[in-house]
């Protein structure tokens, strides 16, 4: 016995509407924990990390800078003020990009001019007002059950 398209096409559909109907509810204490609007986003800033003017030249000057430079992304991640980091492809001079749990370039500001990269010249940073999940708030705390030590 034959099927018809529109039996056929129901059938395919199942696991779909299945799907739609085991979605994750509204946690609304997760979404005001994480400072979450409406659309479950928030405000942060984004930084552009871009090559500076004065390179280090290689050997220890240049291995201390760039171990503080992780340590400090380690020291504001753990004070929740640095939601994400990473490099960049270099590309045009853009080596890294960290994303601040604020809405206020200044404070942003003030976060960045703790680094060593920054306080040495070897990269400068460039500020922009992001509109993000709200769920970034916790790629930190995630990360960290994920990273191997």
């Amino acid at each position: 016995m034959r099927l018809s398209t529109f039996a056929f096409a129901a059938l395919l559909a199942l696991p779909f509407a299945a799907a739609a109907q085991t979605a994750p509810a509204y946690d609304a204490e997760l979404a005001k924990s994480l400072g979450a609007d409406e659309r479950g986003m928030r405000q942060y800033v984004l930084v552009i990390l871009k090559t500076g003017p004065n390179k280090m030249a290689d050997g220890e000057a240049r291995k201390a800078m760039f171990a503080g430079h992780f340590a400090n992304m380690g020291k504001l991640a753990g004070e929740k003020k640095l939601v994400l980091a990473g490099p960049l492809d270099g590309k045009e001079g853009r080596r890294g990009i960290f994303v601040f749990n604020t809405p206020d370039i200044e404070t942003a500001q003030t976060w960045v001019a703790t680094d060593p990269v920054i306080i040495n010249g070897e990269m400068v940073a460039e500020y922009h007002k992001f509109y993000g999940s709200a769920a970034l708030m916790m790629v930190n705390e995630v990360h960290g059950k994920i990273e191997k030590k």
